[in-house]
Order: C-alpha cells, then sequence, then structure tokens
C-alpha cells in the first residue's frame, strides 16, 4: 500500500519551475491564459514588502507542487482600508480536497496579521481573483464570504495586424531618469480609478526596473516643460505576447489624445521588435474612456476576470 506524503513549505526560488509548470497549467485549465516564466516568478519573491518565508505557500503531494498561495499587502491604503491581495491555485485532480481551503485559510491569517503591523486600526480588504464565469474557484470564495466586488476584461490584438499610423503628436521612448515623473505622472492619473493606491518610490522601481519591464515598447508624452503628461508602460511574461501594464494620462491633460498617441507609438514598437500580439486588461467601470481607445487601436475582448473581495474589522493589535 502506497502512503501519500504531503509536504508544506513556502515558495523559493528553488522550486520556480515546479511553480510555473503549476502556473501555466493552471492557465490553460482554467482558461485564464496567465502564462509565467520562472525568471518572471522568481522575481515576484524580491518584490519589496514580501517575505517569501511567511508571505508564500506551496504544498507538494509526493514530490510534486499541487498547490501554492501567496500575498500581497499595498503599502498605503484605499479610503481608509488597508488591501491584501491573496493569489493561488490548486490543480484541477486535486481540488474539492481541502488544499484550497487550506491554503486560503493561512493566506488569511498571513493577510490580517501583515495589515496590522503595517496599517495599524485600518479595517482590511480582502481580494481574490475569482476567474472567468463558472471558475471553481467561486463557489469556494463565495462559501468563505467574498463577494464579486468587481469586473476587468481582458483585451488583445494581434501584432502586427492593421497598425496605427505613426502618432501626430510628440511623443518618446522610455528612458530611465523618467523613472520618477512617469510615477508622480502616474499617481495623479489614478488618483480617481477605483482601488488605486499611490505608488511610492520602491515600488515603482520595482515596476520599472523588473526583467520583464520592456522600456523599448513603453512611451511617454512630455509637455513644455518636460513634465510627463501620459504614458504606457509595458512587459513581457512570455515569448511573443507584450503587456501593456499600465497607460494613463494627468487629470490636467486629458481628451488631448496623449495617451492614444502613447500606445500607437507602443504597438508600432511591438511590431518592430518582432511580437505576435499584445494584451491588456480594463476595469469594466472605467469612465475615463479606456475602452473606446483600445477599441480605436485594434484591442477586443478575449474574457472578463472577475474580483472578489471581504472586508474584514481592523486586526487587533
Amino acid at each position: 500500500m502506497s502512503v501519500t506524503t504531503v509536504r508544506w513549505q513556502p515558495l523559493s526560488v528553488e522550486t520556480v519551475t515546479a511553480w510555473a509548470e503549476l502556473t501555466n497549467l493552471l492557465a490553460v485549465a482554467d482558461g485564464t491564459e496567465e502564462f509565467y516564466e520562472p525568471e518572471a516568478l522568481a522575481e515576484e519573491l524580491t518584490e519589496p514588502g514580501v517575505d517569501p518565508q511567511l508571505d508564500t505557500v506551496a504544498v507538494w503531494r509526493d514530490g510534486v507542487l499541487v498547490g501554492f498561495g501567496q500575498l500581497r499587502v499595498a503599502s498605503g491604503l484605499f479610503e481608509g482600508q488597508a488591501r491584501a491581495e491573496i493569489y493561488g491555485g490548486v490543480r484541477p485532480e486535486f481540488r474539492r480536497q481541502g488544499l484550497g481551503a487550506e491554503i486560503m485559510d493561512r493566506m488569511e491569517a498571513r493577510a490580517l496579521e501583515l495589515t496590522g503591523q503595517r496599517h495599524p486600526g485600518a479595517p482590511v480588504m480582502l481580494r481574490v481573483p475569482g476567474g472567468i464565469e463558472g471558475a471553481s474557484v467561486r463557489p469556494m470564495l463565495e462559501r468563505r464570504g467574498y463577494q464579486i466586488v468587481r469586473y476587468f476584461q481582458e483585451l488583445s490584438r494581434p501584432i502586427p495586424g492593421v497598425l496605427p499610423p505613426p502618432p501626430e503628436l510628440p511623443v518618446r521612448r522610455y528612458s530611465a531618469e523618467l523613472a520618477e515623473a512617469v510615477r508622480l505622472a502616474h499617481n495623479d492619473a489614478f488618483s480617481t480609478h477605483w482601488g488605486a493606491i499611490e505608488r511610492d518610490a520602491d515600488s515603482w522601481a520595482s515596476q520599472v526596473g523588473s526583467r520583464t519591464f520592456r522600456p523599448d515598447c513603453s512611451f511617454v508624452s512630455l509637455d513644455s516643460d518636460g513634465d510627463v503628461q501620459a504614458y504606457v508602460l509595458v512587459n513581457q511574461w512570455v515569448d511573443g505576447e507584450a503587456w501593456v501594464a499600465l497607460v494613463g494620462t494627468r487629470q490636467r491633460s486629458r481628451g488631448r489624445g496623449l495617451a492614444r498617441a502613447c500606445l500607437a507609438a507602443s504597438v508600432r514598437a511591438m511590431a518592430e521588435q518582432g511580437y505576435t500580439t499584445a494584451c491588456l486588461d480594463v476595469d469594466s467601470e472605467n469612465g475615463s474612456g479606456a475602452g473606446a481607445l483600445y477599441a480605436s487601436l485594434g484591442f477586443q475582448l478575449d474574457r472578463v476576470i472577475a474580483h472578489y473581495g471581504r472586508l474584514e474589522p481592523a486586526p487587533k493589535p
């Protein structure tokens, strides 16, 4: 009679190959198409504010990684609430055996502990991706008291496809000396967006210093004083696919086509770099006209992802 060996431990650089294999398997099984290379996942373990020993968990059965969880706690507050985001998954053949619930138990407990340390006295919004319609994770989340708080649309377009003409407004390719100016522009641009938390210097340095960041496909629009008014930042997690991670325009500069010019230049640069697909996501309730902008540049809807939330009272000291 064989004996099943179950082992719980944190994720680590040594296990990222197995982690990537599981993540990419789940991307297909759950229809999210969120693929990652091992190097990109390894980088997540070194993000500012992340302690892999405490903020991640992996469950192994007989030497096979069958499930994982990871936690990120935002550095700031949104509407007076701390935010903790929990990610994870379980191999389809090992679901409905309590592993997902155990992963959530561990990550929720750590989320309340960490938010209590970083944001004492603040209530905590636990956030978890709920996948596409019919995803097996949704019933579990709902049993745990989570509710859908937002839907995000994931869009894509082929590259090159029908390329937009060169932008008529002046734009320039991103360069490292613009990092702080783009951060300030981003915080202004997203100050009215639902769920947005001001980015500090450390988290921003991680964003633009990541191995996945693609400055050659990222563009900005400057005013006459050299201040950034609009920007498009691009990442690459898997070969051939460029991910438009951030698009923004300062409040005072909206309605002038600056973001469109940056994105058009970005799409053209993607073609020059040999990408085959461009992807992005957008809040389904975004009121800034982003959906029309993306449609005008050939982006079409692929899937809709639900995000679940559960509000917890401020953890006791």
